[in-house]
């Protein structure tokens, strides 16, 4: 089985490395230092992935909207998408996957804006990154309406969509909002995703939800985060991610073991979510592509 290798998590890596917490989140690196944002993308290729998340996750209007941003939005998606492809063309191979972060704030899918309403700034966002981008990628999806809206708006598109599902810490059979992830399967069929993941939960509950998903689409993967759990207060806009707390127990190593596991349940595509970095992206490329 070929393992094709996502990046790993931007946002923690961006705070990690300029020291600077703010609501905005990943945007702020792009305001303050976006060849910071490039040297990421570039650090993840030499770590052997071969796929870089534009770093456009909280570039959308509500988030924007808050910190009087919103009409930076075009600027800063291109900007974001700019370094993502700069970095691969200078490393000389791999895909740029377009992020579309998840509308109402993370792990928040009753905040999102319904299906319709949502797809039409999705379909704004899809229209900026086509230029740049291979694949589009919806992330941390935590509803089925949640979902719809970001398939509607990629299924416009004459580029492959990808979409990943964030599931409960305590359940990897749910979604965040507390549907069953086995529900997805109707929506997924009616939009035909190249590839369906599961993102932005903990590797316990991933592992489960892998084996969910596995026929779902051709292509299945995960990439889990690194926190120890979602504080209560993370909850809107404007929250910042100092409220999460980085797990000890989750080097390198002990991510491959949980890789393992994704891989041995047909994932094809794996990578990192928040707090997962090169030193992990670098241990996946030493165990997947040396098999």
């Amino acid at each position: 089985m070929i393992i094709t290798l996502l990046d790993g998590g931007m946002g923690q890596e961006l705070i990690a490395r300029s020291g600077v917490t703010t609501s905005l989140w990943s945007v702020q690196s792009l305001l303050d230092d976006p060849d910071l944002v490039r040297q990421i993308h570039t650090d993840y290729f030499n770590s052997g992935a071969q796929i870089a998340t534009t770093n456009t996750y909280s570039i959308l209007p509500d988030r924007l909207e808050y910190h009087q941003l919103l009409s930076q939005m075009d600027k800063l998606q291109r900007l974001a998408c700019t370094q993502a492809v700069k970095a691969r063309d200078a490393h000389g191979s791999g895909l740029v996957a377009g992020s579309l972060g998840p509308q109402g704030f993370s792990y928040q899918p009753d905040e999102c804006p319904p299906a319709e309403q949502a797809a039409e700034i999705y379909h704004q966002v899809c229209n900026i990154q086509k230029e740049y981008v291979d694949v589009f990628l919806a992330e941390t999806m935590s509803s089925i309406d949640q979902a719809r809206g970001a398939l509607m708006a990629m299924s416009t598109q004459d580029k492959p969509a990808w979409i990943a599902f964030s599931v409960l810490d305590t359940d990897g059979s749910k979604l965040r909002s507390g549907e069953p992830l086995s529900d997805i399967q109707s929506l997924i069929e009616e939009y035909s995703p190249e590839a369906v993941l599961i993102n932005c939960s903990a590797p316990e509950p991933v592992s489960v939800a892998v084996a969910i998903i596995k026929d779902l689409a051709p292509a299945t993967g995960a990439y889990a985060n690194g926190f120890t759990s979602i504080n209560a207060a993370f909850n809107k806009v404007g929250a910042t991610v100092d409220l999460l707390e980085k797990r000890t127990d989750l080097g390198p190593d002990a991510y491959v073991q949980f890789a393992k596991s994704w891989a041995a349940d047909g994932a094809t595509i794996i990578g990192g979510c928040c707090e997962v970095g090169p030193a992990h992206i670098q241990a996946l490329k030493e165990h997947f592509h040396k098999l």
